[in-house]
């Protein structure tokens, strides 16, 4: 495969691959551990993996070509594959494959190339920049450039592009332009949203946040706008995003739930400042995706979703672009 070069800078020298894990990062030494018994349990963990590589591909077929088929034939199987992890190998074909911006690239061929302007820019401001000429209404928000660079780690400039184009615009899912747009009116439903679920499933928890004063706002916010891809390890913010844009926006929810259900004895026990900080650098075992994430399916939001969003609405006197996934045509949760 041919190296890339940017601004005609040669890269250096790759790393051994024993030096890098499966994202591309440094791993660290663990010289306590017997070399035996390492290569035993490396060679198990690979093997494993290529097993899982082996039914992605049979699964999705060349270039997606049996992915339709097989979701329409298996739609419980891909569901629980993909809460189980896509392959990081497949990850970028997966997601433009769920996010039905294949679709979109494929209709709107030249479209791009179009969009974009100037010869030597970076990856992340040709895309960024194409779409606030696609879209003037939202142009461009701190946000999105969270989105747009975890995209682009697995797909091209274009298919980057069009996956972002998906999402604010509503491909599969509701569109997720309000999160962006002036006075973000979608933070603002999803706050007040994920508030009352608070109060809802953790009402200890919620009467102490009220007590200290404390609402989701100080919080939660950047959850919903970058999609947990701002400052959560990027090996969770992965397995998120795989079930994101498979069923939507819920499991943000479910999620940010899943946090606080996890350190809750901590959490009643704090003074306001020592509680915010704790809300914004939770602790590592709570960032565990085989720990966070199967309490997070078991969380259920629907009902609870639904009624907020329409008092939200009711409140406010208005409808708020976009939804969380509550509409009559969102998916069956799977526990």
């Amino acid at each position: 495969m041919e190296r890339k070069t940017i601004d005609g800078f040669e890269p250096g020298p790759l790393p051994s691959p024993r030096q890098v894990d499966r994202f591309g990062f440094l791993k660290q030494e663990h010289n306590s551990s017997p070399d035996a018994i390492t290569k035993i349990r490396s060679t198990h963990v690979q093997e494993r993996e290529e097993r899982r590589v082996r039914k992605w591909r049979k699964m999705i077929g060349i270039g997606g070509s049996d992915w339709k088929h097989y979701v329409r034939r298996k739609p419980h199987v891909v569901k629980r594959r993909i809460r189980k992890g896509i392959p990081d190998c497949l990850r970028g074909l997966v997601w433009q494959l769920i996010s039905g911006s294949r679709d979109l690239l494929l209709m709107n061929p030249g479209v791009y190339e179009q969009l974009r302007h100037g010869p030597g820019q970076r990856s992340l401001y040709n895309v960024l920049k194409a779409y606030s000429v696609f879209d003037r209404n939202v142009g461009y928000v701190q946000g999105m450039g969270f989105l747009a660079g975890l995209l682009l780690l697995y797909m091209s400039e274009e298919d980057a592009f069009w996956l972002l184009v998906a999402l604010l615009k509503g491909a599969v899912h509701a569109p997720m332009e309000g999160l962006y747009l002036a006075g973000l009116p979608l933070v603002q439903q999803y706050l007040f949203q994920f508030d009352n679920l608070v109060r809802e499933q953790l009402p200890k928890l919620g009467e102490h946040f009220t007590q200290e004063m404390i609402n989701p706002s100080m919080y939660a916010s950047q959850w919903f706008i970058t999609v947990f891809s701002y400052s959560f390890p990027f090996h969770l913010a992965l397995r998120i995003w795989d079930v994101f844009l498979y069923e939507g926006v819920t499991i943000v929810f479910k999620v940010g739930l899943a946090l606080l259900k996890y350190c809750h004895d901590d959490l009643v026990k704090l003074p306001f400042e020592k509680l915010i900080h704790a809300l914004r650098n939770f602790p590592e075992d709570a960032m565990d995706p085989d720990t966070l994430l199967p309490m997070a399916y078991s969380i259920k939001v629907s009902k609870q979703l639904e009624e907020s969003k329409h008092l939200y609405e009711t409140k406010h006197g208005k409808e708020i672009q976009g939804d969380a996934e509550t509409s009559g045509k969102q998916e069956q949760e799977v526990h």
